[in-house]
């Protein structure tokens, strides 16, 4: 069952991160020369910050 949860999670973050890239495009007025890194960089953080704080909150599988 933790797969599951991981997976939707993990499309949340999809959906969060590209939100946030988007809210930083319109603030500067422009798209980013480097959106796939910057995109990338926001996933990576959200999640080395959410699925640990998971695996603690669900415990052992």
């Amino acid at each position: 069952m933790d797969i599951v949860w991981f997976t939707i999670t993990a499309a949340i973050l999809y959906f969060a991160a590209d939100r946030a890239l988007d809210a930083l495009e319109r603030r500067a007025g422009k798209r980013f020369p480097q959106r796939s890194l910057i995109f990338f960089a926001l996933i990576l953080v959200l999640a080395l910050l959410v699925f640990p704080l998971m695996s603690r909150l669900l415990g052992p599988g």
